[in-house]
């Protein structure tokens, strides 16, 4: 057979455009990270991901340590106008099924029947977790292996409540920098779909997006558009099936330090993705960082707020209802820009 020389310069440009091939093989590898979580990772990370003893074996609030006075007379200079919204659903009377527990709320006294003729009174009455109502979850709510945060016994919970890791813990209140995470916003729909998941780089997609870093001591609000698909096409099983983190996310926000996170629903993806773990982010994020939560916040007049405002940015203030043994508190998160 007969050979013919291959001119330098075309060897060259094959070699090339060889190397060039095999490099973008490589980019599209990385830019496809693996999203296979199983129950030995989360396991794994419980003890990887772990703040116990951080601030001392009898610490109490977390991650919340992280909200140093210096966190707050920063956060305290985002207010530029004054301009406040609540982050709470309006407190949901009706049965439906996405809420099992509606308020009861019952008038003791009225304009007929005022109390010593003058006072209108009346009693509230709730089952707060789950997928309805707008509250805080404190570090007690949730057990592993016997334990919860900082290693406290879950058998420190007993039928008169929380005797370590109670919402009183958190009576101060929590005073710092909010972020909205808003990814519907950032993929160009008006809300998620249930079920789709999170991943670590969906969050830093949108901090390059909204031009903004997540730093030490921020509470970190993710927006599913879970409330505005409920007005839209009305309310599904919220439990089974909800747009949120991925577990993977885990290991992001512990990076970034944040001191809480919250969501339009319970933050977790539903399903979870990962066979064992029913809510693996709540099980991480509570029992190992030691980081409470709030639940099931509107964030839909917050999103359009802020992007408005093209501020992804606020002071985030927050009060609990201090019960003693409580294992959270609905409550109404304000952001003020």
């Amino acid at each position: 057979m007969t050979r013919f020389p291959v001119p330098q310069s075309l060897a060259v440009v094959v070699a090339v455009t060889v190397l060039v091939w095999l490099c973008d093989r490589g980019a599209t590898a990385r830019a496809q990270p693996n999203h296979t979580v199983n129950k030995a990772d989360i396991d794994r990370w419980m003890t990887e991901l772990s703040n116990w003893g951080r601030w001392g074996k009898a610490d109490q609030l977390g991650t919340v340590n992280l909200i140093t006075p210096d966190k707050r007379k920063t956060a305290a200079q985002l207010v530029r106008e004054g301009f406040s919204v609540s982050l709470a659903r309006i407190a949901d009377k009706l049965k439906a099924v996405d809420n099992d527990s509606p308020w009861e709320h019952v008038m003791t006294s009225t304009g007929a029947k005022p109390a010593d003729e003058q006072f209108a009174g009346d009693t509230y009455s709730v089952s707060y977790h789950g997928y309805s109502h707008t509250h805080m979850d404190s570090l007690c709510h949730i057990f592993y292996k016997g334990n919860m945060y900082n290693g406290f016994s879950q058998m420190e919970v007993t039928d008169k409540g929380a005797n370590k890791l109670a919402i009183t813990n958190f009576k101060m209140g929590i005073f710092t920098r909010g972020i909205l995470i808003d990814i519907p916003r950032l993929k160009g729909v008006p809300y998620l779909e249930p079920d789709v998941a999170i991943y670590p780089e969906d969050l830093d997609a949108w901090e390059r997006k909204a031009g903004i870093r997540v730093a030490s001591g921020d509470v970190v609000f993710l927006r599913t558009g879970r409330w505005a698909r409920r007005a839209a096409k009305g309310p599904w099983n919220a439990a089974a099936h909800s747009a949120g983190f991925h577990a993977s996310c885990a290991r992001w926000l512990h990076q970034r330090d944040v001191a809480m996170i919250g969501s339009d629903a319970a933050s977790d993806v539903m399903p979870s993705r990962v066979d064992g773990v029913a809510q693996p982010i709540h099980q991480l994020i509570l029992v190992a960082l030691g980081t409470p939560i709030f639940d099931n916040c509107d964030l839909e007049a917050l999103g359009e707020a802020a992007a408005q405002r093209h501020r992804w940015e606020f002071l985030l203030t927050a009060a609990p209802i201090p019960v003693p043994g409580g294992t959270g508190s609905p409550l109404n998160p304000i952001a003020t820009f």
